[in-house]
């Protein structure tokens, strides 16, 4: 009867410790400027697995395109000459700058010959081509692309939907000088 009473109070402690730890880490996971980005855990087109989470300590612009986005392929331009400008700058919180690319395609074959076509030469493309009801895109509740989240070294939102010279901006911003 004791050991019942002992394993209820210990398992009710564990419960309680749980709940508090998945709460404190779901308010400090979000969207917003200053929260911890959520994490995201997919294939490239060879089929190797690549976790935003991978990336931690450089600075990292989540990008959400797909090849059939005329404004995001009007935006590449951009993103390739920041990720040319930054790839190894030192940030106030992060070393080095990358690009984790996640396409709402459902043809491999657009997506890659996009990346190709548009010399998107960071090694971090990511689609579960599954277009709009991708799991990426809805876990960051992208509703338009090109959409996109700038990231600190330690996994924080620091920027969102920066386009063009404002995205050299923001980096030139959080360089370390």
């Amino acid at each position: 009867m004791e050991i019942i009473k002992k394993f209820k109070t210990t398992f009710a402690l564990l419960l309680m410790i749980l709940v508090t730890v998945g709460f404190m880490y779901k308010q400090n996971t979000g969207l917003e400027v200053g929260n911890k980005a959520p994490d995201l855990k997919f294939n490239n087109p060879e089929g190797k697995e690549i976790a935003l989470s991978s990336l931690k300590g450089k600075v990292v612009l989540v990008d959400f395109w797909s090849s059939w986005c005329v404004p995001c392929r009007q935006e590449n331009p951009a993103v390739v000459k920041a990720y040319n400008k930054f790839k190894n700058s030192t940030f106030k919180n992060g070393k080095g700058f990358t690009v984790y690319g996640y396409s709402l395609d459902t043809n491999k074959d657009a997506w890659k010959a996009a990346i190709e076509k548009d010399g998107l030469i960071w090694e971090n493309h990511t689609s579960d081509l599954k277009g709009w009801n991708s799991e990426g895109a809805q876990l960051y509740n992208v509703n338009s692309i090109p959409s996109n989240y700038l990231i600190d070294g330690d996994g924080k939102i620091i920027a969102k939907n920066l386009r063009g010279e404002a995205l050299i901006d923001a980096l030139s911003k959080f360089e370390k000088k």
